[in-house]
């Protein structure tokens, strides 16, 4: 269990720990570093902390920038509110789950469903429902790794049903480079989604905390300077090396001196700013292949339909999924309003990172007008679009092989990022799994 409050007694090692970084990973390491009697500073390029849980204003909502819930199976998780006092807020409901295909909505939350499901025969259903029961009982996604996820999807599905519900969801996801990932990437989503169920929880329940992350980043800040973390943000970094046997994180005109560091930034970052790398670890933290976003948040009048997660195989719409957060968050968060995220993931160098907004905002709507023949634009009460080139990185073949360590060659520098989420998917669970491991790598070396 992460972040435990810090015992009584605890010995304080004089050292000086920078953390570069301060997403959630960068936050809840800062944090446990300094509960274990470090002495840290926390560099963030942003104005504020949070990173991709960051919050913002849609309308005249505050909440999360990019979709965000948590499962009753997220244990880190729960364990980082308690230590910050909001676990026991935490609301859970059970939504339901659609399939846009073939032109129409589908509900996708039972056997039923699935015998209903357009497009597939009898066998083909029921090869469906067999692939996700063997993935659920796989209990080690590293073999996977080295087969392809089209080769292991056609064994266990065959070819109909990879073509019309497997092909198209990985394209939403990653687009052409879903030729790249491995089986484990799909495999992580389906252990993710059926977690509860191996814990013995039953129906996997989606939660929150009133006031979003928003909050939860407010108190997370709030235990950081409690003890005794040195906040630095709009503090972007230029360089960081060795130097004097220290290591010197430059910013701006300044330079500011560490016995180590934590490099929490994408590895494709971290190998810009790092000198001193050997070729080795360059290529590892290269070898990264991230997905980007660009999401469109809409405040409504009311909710699209009653599914938080409606997946799409029609590829003719622009993004990847329809995220309605009404399903989860009561109404009374949002203004008695509905809240509804289009992600379109993208490779960093898509040029719908250079498009407008309007083009967008535009593209946008009128899908969801030939998606929900109810939907008006005269609903839509306010528009954010957000952009990020780098999200996560994309599970490919030898994953593992290639991941940068912990520990680099250059003596007090550490690098933990999403790269270090093996066999699993990008969310704050095992954001925090990460930022456990690294803490420890560093509690167990001896102090500079």
């Amino acid at each position: 269990m992460i972040l435990a409050p810090a015992p009584e007694g605890i010995e304080h090692v004089n050292e000086t720990i920078a953390v570069v970084g301060g997403g959630i990973l960068g936050m809840a390491l800062a944090l446990r570093l300094a509960d274990a009697g470090r002495s840290v500073t926390l560099v963030e390029g942003a104005n504020e902390l949070g990173g991709l849980a960051a919050a913002w204003e849609i309308g005249s909502v505050r909440w999360d920038k990019h979709y965000h819930v948590i499962l009753s199976s997220d244990l880190r998780t729960r364990a980082l509110l308690a230590r910050i006092g909001l676990e026991r807020e935490l609301a859970f409901s059970e939504p339901q789950t659609g399939f846009y295909a073939a032109g129409a909505l589908h509900p996708m939350n039972g056997l039923l469903d699935f015998a209903r499901f357009p497009s597939l025969g009898p066998i083909d259903k029921l090869r469906l429902g067999l692939t996700i029961l063997h993935g659920s009982r796989i209990k080690d996604g590293l073999p996977l790794e080295a087969i392809p996820v089209g080769t292991w999807l056609r064994r266990w599905s065959g070819r109909r049903t990879y073509e019309q519900v497997w092909l198209p969801l990985l394209r939403a996801k990653l687009g052409e480079r879903h030729e790249e990932a491995s089986a484990a990437f799909i495999w992580a989503i389906i252990a993710r989604l059926y977690a509860a169920r191996k814990l013995g929880l039953g129906r996997e329940r989606f939660g929150y905390v009133p006031g979003g992350y928003g909050r939860i980043l407010a108190g997370l800040e709030g235990a950081l300077r409690e003890a005794g973390v040195n906040v630095l943000t709009s503090t972007p970094v230029s360089s960081i090396r060795a130097r004097g046997g220290r290591i010197e994180i430059a910013s701006g005109d300044e330079c500011l001196l560490f016995d180590r560091a934590v490099v929490t930034l994408a590895s494709t970052l971290a190998e810009r700013l790092c000198d001193g790398l050997n070729d080795d670890e360059r290529s590892r933290l290269r070898s990264k292949k991230y997905q980007g976003i660009v999401c469109a948040s809409l405040l409504l009048d009311q909710p699209l339909g009653p599914y938080y997660v409606t997946n799409i195989t029609d590829e003719s719409v622009p993004f990847s999924a329809v995220i309605d957060m009404s399903a989860v968050v009561d109404s009374s968060a949002f203004d008695g309003l509905a809240l509804v995220y289009l992600p379109k993931y993208v490779a960093p160098d898509d040029p719908l990172f250079e498009a407008g907004d309007d083009g967008i905002e535009r593209a946008f709507l009128a899908a969801l007008e030939r998606m929900y023949p109810a939907f008006r634009r005269s609903a839509v009460r306010a528009v954010r679009i957000s952009r990020v080139r780098e999200v996560f990185p994309i599970a490919t073949l030898r994953y593992s092989d290639l991941l940068p360590p912990l520990a680099s060659s250059v003596d007090g520098l550490f690098f933990a990022n999403s790269a270090h989420v093996v066999n699993g998917t990008l969310n704050v669970n095992e954001t925090l799994g990460v930022a456990e491991r690294a803490a420890q790598a560093l509690l167990e070396t001896a102090p500079r």
